[in-house]
């Protein structure tokens, strides 16, 4: 026969287990990780990234030179390098935006400030890049080369197939002016725009190379 003490702890014992049970936290289902929102297939960070490259691919159709003219003896090389300081003064400022965005047409676009006030500089296109020897730019881009160089025939040398503009500075020597054809230039092959002296171009003969901005186009 148990004691008296182990009948008064039997019922407790049991208690125990079913206390346990009680105070126990639930099981909690397995839940799956999140899906990274990189990883989804449609919607999401994942296609705009694809977007964003899409984005990118347009942007660079849209190319933008801004830079002030230097002397091409600068120690850092210049984007824009003036050959006349006195109708192209170091310091001054230009602005090209070439717009290949639609389909077989490329708009350029020039805007300067600091120029000689009062003068009419033809621009254009050039195949060469700007050195410090002002013919390093080469001569203009053809869409349909000359097989003759230096070109003059005027089935090659036009504004159908060369991207010509004119820019015409104020009296503060701001100006801009724009220019489009109906191609684009192939890749690598328009590396700049060349300001020509043009009028009234005091020392310089009209057709010399005043000042020259390196593109990437």
């Amino acid at each position: 026969m148990p004691s008296p003490i182990a009948a008064a702890l039997l019922p407790l014992a049991l208690l125990a287990p079913a206390a346990t049970a009680a105070t126990a936290p639930p099981a909690r289902a397995a839940q799956a990780a999140p899906a990274s929102p990189l990883s989804e297939g449609s919607g999401g960070a994942g296609t705009s990234g694809e977007a964003a490259d899409a984005g990118d691919a347009g942007a660079r159709m849209v190319s933008v030179v801004e830079a002030a003219f230097d002397p091409a003896s600068a120690f850092v090389p210049p984007t824009a390098i003036s050959h006349a300081a006195d109708l192209v003064p170091y310091g001054s400022h230009v602005r090209v935006v070439v717009d290949r965005s639609v389909p077989g047409q490329t708009l350029l676009t020039m805007t300067v400030s600091g120029l000689a006030p009062d003068h009419e500089f033809p621009a254009h296109l050039h195949t060469g890049s700007c050195g410090a020897d002002p013919a390093a730019s080469g001569p203009h881009y053809q869409h349909a080369v000359d097989p003759v160089q230096p070109s003059t025939d005027p089935a090659y040398a036009n504004d159908r197939n060369e991207l010509r503009l004119t820019l015409r500075t104020d009296g503060r020597g701001a100006g801009s002016a724009a220019g489009s054809v109906a191609w684009h230039p192939r890749p690598g092959e328009a590396r700049s725009l060349v300001l020509h002296a043009g009028t009234p171009a005091g020392p310089h003969a009209a057709g010399d190379r005043a000042a020259c901005v390196k593109l990437k186009l």
